[in-house]
């Protein structure tokens, strides 16, 4: 007798008790060293996302301590590092500039808010088990979307890192206030020099000595140069005062018509940063050889922005750079994230002062050495050599996000993706089949010289599911193998191998090249149906007018039946 398992829903759900029950020691000294190496290069960063969020700085170092500690105990990655990020900063402030009005304490809660709903949208995702949801962007459109948002993200620090002010609501107006605004006089040169200094050393720093926390080493020498040199006095500005209280929820003063203004905003941010949750776990998942569960992600991420959303703070998603880092340091469980949450509280709480003296330019140039990470050159190289239709679905990706802003761009990296397949499925590859000497099986007549076909015997393969989107094509091109065979075939042998699901439009389309075929004295043959497209088949009627005997499960056995109908005839 077999006995019933016991319930393991706790322990499948929170992976991190399962991380500390089965915890080896031998990783100990590697996580603790990568969490500490982590708390160091994250303090500034996500202090300069909270700022290019529109925040106070300080949102982002309570949002990074109880966003690592709740992936720590949902997340499936062993190296992902959960928390603010730049494309989910730089879409809320894109999101609530307008709707806030220069409101802060309106911002703040519009903010809060927007994390609730991206935390609502990805826990909805993963009660209907929608993990899949996340390859919605194609490679191209991904790799132009996250270009166009890298160019935003500098042009919304051009004003800390030049002292210039820029007042725009969209990529172009904002270019047209710098350029009117900009002149020799005006330029904050202090702040200009420390914001350049500070980005091109974070690029050499990290490239020579990768295993530092360069943004802290870099940040901390902008600070005391600062101090040096008194250069508050010379337009340099810096963070300022910072309040450690723990943030307490409240959502005063929000209405209906808040939530929904926010709803689509909402659903563009998760799924970006459900994409590049997914796309980071994946990349360390193949690397160290484990798996990344696609819908228990959308739980974590779910729980990170509710998490974040109750402590005022944006939506989260996660840093590849941090991840890296932990990596290089030698962390090799979820457990450095726990280090790295509790160094940052300490910092918090007793270091303080120290990140109250860090100059905004400084920060700035931290945002613009992530922007400048996030346009992948070699991967638009790739693109053009390997089809030029890639790489101009990446630019029109790029141009999407400039001209419409990112949260329409968004949207439309989304359409394009999905224009993209539907394009691929509509016009797919068709072929006449048949055998060539010395190599197994049946192949396409157009791929060698020399093929060898049965007289009288078309068969034909349709390279796509069939459905709704390509259902005229399959029957353009099935009529058009029948009307062009020459001479006419008595049978059409049509491999569905192919079809793993078909739409009742598809089988209306299947019914038209029976009638077809009908006319023109052909018997229409299926081979290698699947056992539900067949049952569909059956359901739709269609199937019963080809004939359930026409049906074979190979190649093989087709052609058998053929070969047997013509002798009996000739018989």
């Amino acid at each position: 007798m077999v006995k019933a398992p016991r319930s393991t829903a706790l322990p499948a759900v929170m992976t991190g008790f399962t991380t500390l029950r089965h915890y080896e020691s031998r990783h100990l000294r590697g996580d603790l060293i990568g969490g500490l190496t982590v708390t160091a290069y994250l303090v500034p960063q996500v202090m300069a996302y909270s700022t290019l969020a529109g925040l106070p700085a300080q949102v982002g170092l309570w949002i990074i301590i109880l966003t690592l500690v709740a992936y720590f105990f949902i997340g499936t990655s062993r190296l992902l590092s959960s928390g603010p990020e730049s494309t989910t900063a730089l879409l809320t402030a894109a999101t609530l500039a307008p709707l806030a009005v220069g409101d802060s304490g309106r911002y703040a809660v519009l903010a809060a808010l927007l994390a609730l709903l991206c935390g609502a949208f990805a826990l909805i995702a993963w009660v209907m088990r929608l993990g899949f949801i996340g390859d919605a962007l194609s490679k191209p459109v991904l790799v132009g979307y996250m270009a166009g948002v890298a160019v935003i993200m500098i042009m919304s620090q051009l004003g800390k890192i030049t002292g210039i002010n820029i007042s725009g609501d969209s990529f172009f107006t904002d270019l047209k206030s710098f350029a009117s605004n900009v002149s020799w006089d005006s330029l904050s040169w202090a702040s200009l020099i420390m914001g350049v200094t500070v980005t091109i050393l974070l690029f050499v720093l990290s490239r020579r000595f990768p295993k530092l926390p360069t943004p802290l080493i870099v940040i901390a020498g902008a600070a005391i140069v600062t101090s040096i040199f008194d250069l508050s006095q010379h337009g340099v500005t810096t963070v300022g005062t910072i309040a450690t209280g723990i943030p307490t929820p409240s959502f005063a003063g929000i209405s209906g018509s808040d939530i929904t203004m926010l709803l689509i905003p909402a659903f563009g941010v998760f799924i970006v940063g459900y994409t590049d949750n997914l796309l980071t776990g994946r990349m360390f998942g193949d690397r160290h050889r484990h798996h990344i569960d696609p819908n228990k992600e959308l739980l974590a991420l779910g729980v990170g922005n509710i998490v974040a959303g109750v402590a005022h703070g944006f939506p989260v998603s996660s840093s590849a750079s941090r991840a890296t880092l932990g990596e290089a340091a030698g962390a090799r469980t979820q457990l450095y994230s726990l280090v790295a949450a509790g160094g940052t509280l300490i910092i918090l709480f007793v270091f303080s002062g120290v990140l109250e003296s860090f100059p905004l330019a400084a920060l700035g140039g931290v945002v613009a050495y992530a922007a400048l990470r996030l346009i992948d050159v070699a991967e638009f190289r790739r693109l053009w050599g390997f089809r030029k239709r890639e790489f101009l679905l990446a630019i029109s990706a790029a141009a999407a996000v400039l001209i419409f802003d990112i949260l329409w761009g968004v949207l439309f990296a989304i359409a394009l993706s999905v224009l993209e397949l539907l394009t691929r499925a509509a016009r797919p590859h068709a072929a006449i089949l048949g055998q060539v000497p010395d190599v197994p099986g049946w192949h396409d007549i157009t791929d060698y010289e020399h093929t060898q076909q049965i007289p009288g015997l078309l068969v034909f393969r349709y390279d796509s599911p069939l459905f709704f989107a390509n259902a005229n094509d399959f029957v353009s091109k099935c009529e058009a193998a029948v009307d062009n065979y020459d001479p006419t075939p008595k049978w059409m042998l049509l491999n569905m191998e192919a079809n793993v699901e078909v739409d009742i439009t598809g089988l209306d389309a299947l019914e038209r090249l029976r009638s077809h075929c009908e006319r023109a004295g052909v018997v229409l043959a299926l081979v290698r149906v699947k056992h539900e497209v067949e049952l569909d088949l059956m359901r739709h009627g269609v199937g019963g007018r080809i004939g359930p005997e026409r049906m074979y499960p190979t190649l093989p056995t087709a052609v058998l039946a053929y070969q047997a109908e013509q002798s009996e005839d000739l018989g």
